[in-house]
């Protein structure tokens, strides 16, 4: 399964290209860039979320809501990150014990149709 991602690491660096093997419990899988086509390793333990979006462009012009209800989604969550950007939005997995989580998006209209968060890039993990 490919699956086109931006990956943001926990030193600020992005970049956007096609996860080949991402497994949420695995800690490495390759990513192929899409500026270049070069395939590389990506360690979890080096990221601070892996976004799955639908387009690598997104629409700058929207803007995301955070008040929605989303029924079936799990939990509403609310992640901190160390670097203090914030993410609403639900899951049904997390666990403070495990490598990361996922979280989907309030906002149904995201570019974003989930995000992989890495716990140890957390601050602050809540539910309301």
């Amino acid at each position: 399964m490919r699956f086109q991602v931006v990956v943001h690491y926990a030193d600020g660096r992005l970049v956007k290209g096609y996860a080949t093997d991402f497994f949420p419990n695995k800690e490495t899988f390759h990513l192929e860039e899409e500026s270049s086509s070069d395939t590389k390793e990506i360690k979890l333990s080096e990221l601070k979320a892996m976004f799955f979006v639908k387009t690598f462009e997104g629409d700058p012009k929207h803007e995301e809501r955070k008040d929605l209800e989303r029924a079936g989604m799990g939990k509403r969550i609310q992640v901190k990150f160390e670097d203090g950007e914030v993410l609403i939005g639900y899951t049904s997995g997390y666990s403070p014990d495990r490598l990361g989580f996922f979280v989907f998006p309030a906002d149904p209209d995201s570019n974003n149709e989930k995000v992989f968060v890495v716990t140890a890039a957390t601050a602050n993990v809540s539910f309301s």
